[in-house]
């Protein structure tokens, strides 16, 4: 099987020069928990804009993830490790895949910021086409097919069961949403984009009916995933979002995503779901829809939020760029800027078509 060290997917940083990790600290405080090989060497994943994340490994070939918030310019309750070792070790009991956890340091007094230390998963991790083309068009057929199912099965989890039921608020989760993503664009946005105010206000008039609540990821998409050779989901990452709500919000999100060969406009620049094998957006509702039993004829609501969200959140990675947050080789941040032009109107189209398809 492939791993995450591929190509393309880690920068490797020396422990004496990497920014974020106290090596000694680390290694005493991993060393009470799991049987390691010290010294140990410490590697940032570059495919990542918020949180950092590091490839711990020992001189006996012991792998671990370490996960923590950006250096400086943090906002408040962005970047909650504990919350997101709390859900990742929950669902460790379902079938939901994710990577089991080692431990949490909550506070700063090991390594200057709470983080958590995970397994190490092998796997793909499909960021661009070139990644897509590890596995072959039926793998690639299987990871979209596996995608969809493994979120509905994430939508099946009754929270109270794993011991989520107090994770978030149940009700109003779209308008929770806007609240939040509005009031982080508003403190971290570099320009005034009126596309952003005009969806906000619009999305806020028309927010449809929830059913009822479910874990929401917040940000499910292909390159959040680990695949193994044959495109079944290994592991699912990146859950400092998650909280209760309404799951329609993270088929939304997958689908603005999920580019296809001859869109207009791209989410993700270079996606690998432009790759032959994927399928295609009418496919993904339709197993979702088979898998859930979820009416999904409003979704394009659902898009025009996600679009929206993305805007904003890329508008704090901006942000965070500029002020050099993001640690070493945190280059070309110019790019965002752009993008998070194209996503507001994106947004703002999207939310025209629905509000046509509603009348």
């Amino acid at each position: 099987m492939a791993d995450q060290s591929a190509p393309g997917t880690f920068g490797t940083v020396s422990s004496e020069e990497i920014q974020g990790v106290d090596a000694a600290a680390v290694t005493a405080w991993l060393g009470d928990r799991v049987d390691i090989a010290a010294p140990l060497d410490f590697e940032l994943i570059t495919g990542g804009h918020s949180n950092l994340t590091f490839r711990v490994t020992d001189q006996a070939g012991g792998e671990w993830v370490l996960r923590r918030p950006p250096l400086g310019q943090v906002l408040a309750t962005a970047h909650d490790m504990s919350r997101e070792h709390r859900i990742i070790s929950a669902l460790a009991a379902t079938d939901v895949p994710v990577a089991p956890t080692v431990g949490l340091s909550a506070d700063d007094s090991v390594n200057g910021a709470p983080f958590y230390v995970m397994d190490f998963v092998a796997g793909h991790v499909l960021r661009n086409r070139a990644a897509a083309e590890d596995l072959d068009p039926g793998a690639r057929a299987r990871a979209g097919h596996d995608l969809v199912d493994v979120l509905a099965r994430i939508h099946a989890v009754d929270p109270d069961t794993v011991g989520l039921g107090d994770l978030g608020r149940r009700d109003g989760y779209i308008a929770r949403q806007l609240k939040r993503w509005y009031g982080q664009w508003e403190k971290s946005k570099t320009r005034d984009l009126a596309a952003v105010d005009t969806v906000h206000s619009a999305l806020a008039a028309s927010i449809p009916d929830q059913g009822p609540a479910t874990i929401v990821h917040g940000d499910y998409r292909l390159d959040n995933c680990l695949l193994t050779d044959d495109g079944s989901v290994a592991a699912v990452l990146d859950w400092e979002i998650c909280t209760l709500g309404d799951p329609l919000a993270d088929i939304g999100l997958l689908l603005v995503y999920w580019v296809e060969p001859d869109d207009a406009f791209s989410a993700l620049p270079d996606a690998a779901t432009t790759s032959d094998g994927f399928p295609r957006r009418a496919q993904l509702l339709e197993r979702y829809a088979a898998a859930s039993g979820r009416d999904l004829g409003g979704i394009d609501y659902y898009v025009a939020f996600g679009y929206w969200k993305l805007a904003c959140i890329l508008e704090g990675v901006l942000a965070r760029y500029q002020g050099g947050s993001m640690g070493q080789g945190a280059e070309g941040w110019e790019v965002f800027a752009r993008q998070v032009e194209m996503l507001a109107q994106a947004a703002e189209d999207t939310m025209a078509k629905a509000e046509a398809s509603s009348t």
